[in-house]
């Protein structure tokens, strides 16, 4: 599947999940508009954290224990390769728009704000967005249940608007990003980028050293 199918898919369902609970809003299409607060349940900011932090010390975890020589592993190398690539792109972004969040103001078109305003991008959509790709991509075939990880970066995605911590147009973005850094990384037929700089007991992997 192309990434224009995969990005396509989670997009337009966080569009309908968006734009289903108010009217006509501003910002980028359109689409952006202030939702009620809900920073309780599974949407609560601390579930938010733990779901983010699960994920890089999960994709860390399995890299370091199977190294480059496996498929999962390597796999896991284009994750944190993907990790790295989008949220620096992400970060880089924030400080360039530096658009207003919707906690600091109800305006949707505020941008260009300096220091403090870093709302566009989201960083965390983009990370829990490359974070899956590259494994979706690379066992899709073999295992169609794959699909189902798309549901982390969307829970993200609705969960960072819910707290008013991005607009809708700040989390596509995010999702289209995080999902562009996945597929090229995992199109990647080289060493991946952290192991390149990284010792060689890395590749080898935790897993073979313990054998």
């Amino acid at each position: 599947m192309k990434i224009r199918s995969i990005a396509g898919a989670g997009l337009i369902a966080a569009a309908l999940l968006f734009t289903s609970v108010a009217g006509a809003g501003g910002g980028l299409l359109g689409l952006d508009h202030l939702v009620p607060l809900d920073d309780s349940g599974i949407w609560a900011r601390n579930n938010q954290l733990l779901l983010l932090d699960a994920m890089l010390l999960g994709e860390a975890g399995v890299a370091l224990w199977e190294g480059n020589d496996s498929r999962l592993g390597h796999t896991m190398w284009q994750s944190i390769d993907a990790t790295m690539v989008g949220g620096v792109a992400a970060q880089g972004m924030k400080m360039a728009f530096s658009r207003s969040r919707p906690n600091q103001s109800p305006d949707p078109d505020l941008w260009f704000q300096g220091s403090g305003y870093n709302s566009f991008p989201s960083g965390e959509v983009t990370v829990t967005s490359a974070i899956v790709t590259p494994i979706l991509l690379e066992y899709r075939h073999d295992h169609p249940w794959v699909y189902a990880l798309e549901i982390l970066p969307l829970y993200d995605a609705i969960a960072r608007v819910k707290v008013h911590g991005h607009w809708q147009s700040d989390v596509l973005a995010g999702y289209a990003l995080g999902t562009a850094a996945g597929y090229f990384m995992h199109q990647r037929q080289n060493t991946p980028l952290v192991l390149s700089v990284l010792p060689d007991g890395f590749y080898i992997g935790f897993k073979k050293r313990f054998n």
